[in-house]
């Protein structure tokens, strides 16, 4: 009895020295782990300990411990997106000077600089058509009916109704809105107006081809109510083969719209800073008489 005493009183110290052992490991561990002074210390001693026991290009076992593995593995992706971002720069960049140097040679004119008004816009539900906005700009502002409001998502609608100091703004995203849009790739053509299910419909479709998944919807500029290039979203198909667009508008939540002209471009006729001398010299070099305003 007196030698089984005298041995399990020698095995509770080293149990005692193994738990105190273990305990002093990992917390160098968690220091390892969180301190950054001594973490950056030993990083050449983890590096090299991960190299030799991760051989065979496998994950070392201190690696999964630390969390470094996954900090690595997330780095080397990050490192493989910036390559690529880096190359499809360098070919919008070389695609923008190519393209201007074409509209140089070409001397070709292009859409002019639209003046605007910024407005805060409230909601409301009120009134003849289901979604309209009022704004807080008017014809004291410079604001005329006819113009269009976008936000920095993209087009939002025009104005029906004018005020001296508001706007009420037809949204796209109504029924009665039409609008005439283009695919930014596929360059398709079609009508877009709201429909219930908060896309937008197109109509009118080209009977050849189609749009493209996911390429941006833009104002045509035909009919003169909408400038050309305002990004109205982006195509989706819905219910089998249904092109459909979800509106870039509702990415914006700032509350603010820019009221701009429409790009409406006015007839020869109506354009009177022609001087009659000019008039006169059209009729020297092609022989034909001017015609009257009113004919």
């Amino acid at each position: 009895m007196a030698r089984q005493f005298r041995t399990s009183s020698r095995k509770r110290p080293m149990r005692g020295l193994s738990l105190s052992i273990l305990l002093a490991i990992g917390l160098g561990l968690v220091l390892l782990q969180t301190a950054p002074s001594i973490k950056q210390r030993f990083n050449p001693v983890r590096t090299a300990t991960n190299d030799q026991i991760a051989s065979g290009g496998g994950i070392g076992w201190l690696g999964r411990i630390t969390g470094e593995a996954t900090r690595d593995r997330r780095i080397v992706e990050l490192e493989a997106d910036v390559r690529e971002l880096s190359r499809w720069r360098a070919a919008a960049i070389s695609m923008a000077e190519r393209l201007e140097a074409y509209e140089t040679i070409l001397n070709l004119q292009g859409e002019p600089p639209a003046r605007g008004v910024t407005a805060r816009i409230v909601a409301e539900s009120d009134g003849p058509f289901s979604e309209t906005l009022l704004a807080n700009a008017g014809q004291a502002q410079g604001v005329e009916p006819g113009f269009v409001a976008v936000n920095e998502g993209g087009v939002v609608g025009r104005v029906i109704e004018l005020g001296e100091r508001s706007a009420r703004i037809l949204v796209v995203t109504d029924f009665n809105s039409r609008v005439p849009v283009l695919g930014e790739v596929s360059g398709a053509r079609a009508i877009m107006y709201g429909g219930r299910d908060g896309y937008g419909v197109l109509t009118d479709l080209p009977e050849a081809g189609g749009f493209d998944p996911n390429e941006r919807i833009l104002t045509s500029g035909e009919g003169g109510v909408f400038p050309r290039g305002l990004v109205a979203g982006r195509a989706v198909l819905r219910g089998g083969n249904n092109w459909r667009v979800a509106f870039a508008m509702k990415e914006a939540r700032a509350g603010f719209v820019r009221l701009i002209p429409p790009a409406s471009i006015p007839k020869p006729e109506d354009d009177q800073s022609v001087s009659a001398d000019t008039e006169q010299k059209i009729v020297a070099d092609t022989g034909l008489a001017p015609r009257l305003t009113g004919q």
